[in-house]
């Protein structure tokens, strides 16, 4: 019977070319690792390897069987993966977000309605999630667009809409509205950990020096500085509205998001007072 141990070590074989090479990445002796491989080659009956006098390298049945190794190891460590994805969604509720202000909501909400299971978040880029989504290792998801997948669904959860935070001394204070372009090349203030609104940013704003702050400081540096900000109505209505600076509407379109929910159609039922909610939030 061929052990998944003995295709690892194949494939370490391959990779390092040498046998004295793949013993030492292995962690193990020579000798142990050329009894493996004729094991191995017992196994299939058939020889996987040419030997010489103080070399050892794969013939043609040992590169067939390299390309059916990485098959199989890798589609064992999925395995894994998925299994443990499966347990851990029994007892978790793990929700994966593009931004923070969703979670801030959410979370809260599902504590509520589930308190036998425990909730947990993280953010990620919007690929990572949407795949996290289809493997089983997020059980919701927020992202800037509905589902297109086959078996996944997708309600609307709301609007975030970015603002400049200016002190009342900048000269762009009075505006009704400003793009990004228009405080491109100032230094800024820039909370930590904002998810997608971190790269739109950089890209809108590639002249600008963005001092990244840490949650805990941000506020106090924004009331205590003269430097621009940023801020939206969703931190502004959570309490975030500092009346010592004036918030101006950003004009770009990526300013103004619409936010999606997104969860296995197959754990709809689960989620139909959940979703409910935040419909009627």
């Amino acid at each position: 019977m061929i052990e998944l141990y003995q295709l690892e070590q194949l494939l370490a074989m391959a990779e390092c070319g040498t046998l004295s090479a793949a013993a030492d990445k292995l962690h193990l002796s020579q000798p142990s690792l050329s009894r493996s491989m004729q094991k191995l080659e017992a196994e299939l009956q058939v020889p996987l390897f040419v030997r010489q006098k103080n070399k050892i390298e794969l013939n043609a049945n040992g590169q067939l069987a390299v390309e059916y190794a990485r098959k199989i190891t890798g589609e064992a460590r999925d395995m894994v993966s998925r299994i443990q994805a499966f347990d851990r969604s029994q007892r978790t509720i793990l929700v994966g977000s593009c931004a923070p202000a969703p979670l801030w909501e959410i979370l809260p909400v599902l504590g509520r309605l589930y308190p036998d299971m425990t909730i947990s978040s993280e953010m990620r880029e919007s690929e990572a999630l949407l795949q996290g989504l289809r493997d089983g290792v997020y059980q919701l998801v927020i992202l800037l667009a509905p589902a297109q997948d086959v078996g996944i669904s997708s309600v609307k959860y709301g609007e975030e809409h970015l603002f400049f935070s200016l002190p009342p001394a900048h000269p762009l204070s009075g505006s009704k509205g400003l793009y990004m372009k228009d405080l491109d090349g100032e230094t800024m203030l820039l909370l930590n950990r904002l998810g997608f609104w971190k790269e739109l940013t950089d890209r809108k704003m590639p002249s600008t020096r963005f001092l990244v702050q840490e949650d805990a400081a941000f506020s106090e540096l924004v009331r205590a500085s003269a430097l621009p900000s940023f801020t939206t109505d969703r931190v502004l209505a959570r309490g975030g509205d500092d009346r010592t600076r004036i918030h101006v509407p950003i004009l770009d379109p990526e300013a103004n998001v619409t936010y999606y929910c997104l969860y296995r159609a197959a754990d709809g039922s689960f989620f139909r007072e959940f979703l409910d909610t935040i419909q009627g939030e």
